[in-house]
């Protein structure tokens, strides 16, 4: 049996619970078991926003995520506060427009991407996390391109469904680079 622990982390407004939610729903529709754990409160005012999703081929018995085999860190109070938490073997996703380090532990893959830097390239400055997204579906394999397309379509909310191809456009640059 096969379960994952993801933590995406970054500021609040860089679409952190977004990106969760894409992770969740792209595990739903491959038919695995699923937890979405946001943190909402002070911290998505400017400090670091974060959610905890699991995806499991069996039954999960708590939503909360303390050892993830994968972090989404997008700035660097979020790879200070969460690298030291990553299983040994897991993978660190780092926005490297932002965080100005590496990691600081060999025993874990970093792959950096500066999806800030991306997005601004192709003018869709609040697509970041959506690129690394992409990224992340392609160096993990937990998802395919066509799980988080059909995820892309059911969260971004019918008021803001201008917003779907553009977030298709950021998941490709992402899977892409």
């Amino acid at each position: 049996m096969s379960t994952y622990n993801i933590l995406f982390a970054g500021f609040g407004g860089q679409g952190i619970l977004f990106t969760g939610r894409l992770a969740t729903y792209a595990g739903f529709l491959a038919g695995k078991e699923v937890t979405w754990l946001p943190s909402y409160g002070a911290e998505s005012r400017g400090g670091t926003s974060n959610c905890a999703v699991i995806i499991s081929d069996g039954l999960i018995g708590s939503p909360t995520v303390t050892n993830p085999d994968y972090l989404m860190a997008m700035n660097l109070p979020s790879l200070d506060k969460f690298e030291n938490g990553v299983r040994t073997g897991g993978t660190v996703f780092i926005d490297d427009s932002l965080v100005p380090r590496g990691l600081a532990r060999d025993d874990i893959k970093g792959v950096y991407i500066p999806v800030t830097a991306l997005a601004d390239q192709h003018k869709m400055p609040k697509s970041a996390n959506v690129i690394m997204m992409g990224k992340m579906t392609r160096e993990t394999g937990l998802f395919t391109p066509d799980h988080i397309r059909q995820a892309i379509e059911k969260c971004v909310s019918k008021a803001k469904a201008e917003f779907i191809e553009l977030n298709m456009k950021a998941f490709d640059i992402g899977y892409h680079y």
